[in-house]
């Protein structure tokens, strides 16, 4: 069968490796169509720390039920469109033990630190898919980075009566975005990219806010009387939006990052102190998964204008290399297997 594999940075071709047999408590999937997300551009530039190479990437799944092992229910059965939770977890770390299985201290995403979907076929466990009748393939591809986003809304105890500033609207920062309009929230996009900023006001951001131009310190205090937003959501992962959500959000707000700096942040600390904040991590997702395919079927989300390109196996490659070299001209780009 076909797989992508990204053999080392820069380099991507499609291999043929053996087809896989579902074991016990598992499903052999088809792979239908596989959103590509920064991870996997990381992994492509050679920046992703949590990656070894050879790696089959994709973890943002549509899928077909072909077969089952044994102990799988039976409403799992074949033919079936289904969607999955990427993650492991090992049931022993301190996460597991409170119950946030998503930040598992030993977890293995999909196309990450194991290998991903990008394959014509693949197995897992059961209890990872997620049934979605109604969604198309689209958007059953676009669930779970949706959940990050939906999951950092729920770290930063969004509530309708905050404003959120959500630094940056690729597919996770969108997530977010609906999210917190969802909650009710006074939401402001922020972004370098107008074409990303037209998609956020689609999925619910009530004011946009293009960080390369003006002072941005003084056009979100204008937006906010002065107090700066409740809640800052970073889904960029630079030093410098590291430091602008600390810099911007209000005293006594709340900051969730969900993006990780490549190289080393320096702060100036006193505002954490002097603004008393809480200052949040958000890893994966938790129980969002099923929020998200309600969202998503309700038909409010911007599906078609996510959706930057849809390329075969044989181009992933070339859409990889145009999309590391062009990053503001997709918002996500799929691969269609089927």
């Amino acid at each position: 069968m076909r797989a992508i594999v990204v053999s080392a940075p820069g380099q991507v071709a499609v291999a043929d490796i053996p087809t896989p047999v579902a074991g016990p408590g598992e499903v052999l999937l088809r792979t239908l169509v596989v959103g590509m997300c920064g991870t996997d551009l990381s992994t492509f530039r050679g920046k992703n720390p949590l990656v070894t190479y050879p790696r089959i990437p994709g973890h943002e799944i549509a899928a077909e039920i072909v077969s089952a092992g044994t102990g799988v229910p039976s409403h799992l059965a074949p033919g079936l469109k289904v969607t999955l939770s990427p993650y492991t977890n090992c049931g022993k770390c301190a996460s597991c033990k409170r119950g946030r299985v998503n930040a598992c201290q030993f977890n293995q995403t999909l196309g990450v630190q194991r290998n991903g979907a990008m394959t014509d076929y693949f197995t897992a466990p059961w209890q990872k898919i997620y049934v979605a009748e109604g969604l198309s393939i689209a958007e059953l591809s676009l669930v779970e980075p949706l959940s990050v986003g939906f999951h950092a809304a729920a770290r930063g105890r969004v509530a309708k009566e905050d404003t959120v500033a959500v630094l940056g609207c690729g597919v996770v920062g969108l997530g977010a975005i609906a999210a917190s309009a969802f909650r009710g929230s006074r939401v402001i996009a922020m972004d370098i990219d107008d074409r990303k900023l037209g998609v956020a006001r689609k999925a619910g951001a009530t004011e946009t806010l293009n960080t390369t131009e003006g002072n941005v310190h003084e056009k979100l205090a204008a937006l906010t009387g002065g107090l700066g937003p409740d809640v800052v959501i970073e889904a960029v992962g630079t030093p410098a939006t590291f430091r602008m959500a600390v810099d911007e959000v209000a005293f006594t707000g709340r900051v969730v990052y969900i993006g990780y700096a490549k190289e080393p942040v320096e702060y100036e600390t006193r505002l954490f102190v002097m603004k008393e904040l809480d200052i949040l991590g958000s890893r994966n997702a938790l129980d969002e998964f099923g929020a998200v395919i309600e969202a998503l079927k309700a038909g409010t989300f911007p599906v078609d204008a996510i959706i930057s390109r849809v390329v075969s196996p044989n181009d992933a490659a070339g859409a990889l290399q145009a999309w590391s070299d062009d990053p503001g001209a997709y918002v996500k780009v799929q691969v269609d297997f089927a």
